[in-house]
């Protein structure tokens, strides 16, 4: 399994131009084989930090979302709001555990 977790730093408010393309690449993203998570945030604290959090079930999986039209579509929305930085890092995870109660 592997895990990619992105934080972007954009300008405050900068998600509100692109909400439609975020919830355009969520859904997608979901329906893709392979996808077990795919979700965009913003910090509660900090309204310029963005993050994805993806969870995909190889690094297959991940390389066909890459190659899709709804990526090449996201990444021109997403240069819209000219990200000040990107932190991208995938983590090849062995397992899952669960930590609810």
């Amino acid at each position: 399994m592997l895990i990619v977790a992105a934080e972007l730093s954009i300008e405050a408010n900068a998600v509100d131009g692109v909400r439609d393309a975020l919830a355009v690449m969520e859904t997608e993203s979901r329906k893709e084989s392979g996808c077990g998570t795919y979700v965009f945030s913003i910090d509660v604290n900090d309204p310029c930090t963005l993050r994805i959090f993806e969870r995909w079930d190889s690094m297959e999986a991940l390389e066909v979302h890459f190659k899709t039209p709804h990526m090449a579509a996201f990444r021109e929305e997403l240069a819209k709001v000219n990200p000040k930085s990107m932190d991208v890092k995938v983590y090849d995870v062995a397992g899952e555990l669960s930590l609810s109660s």
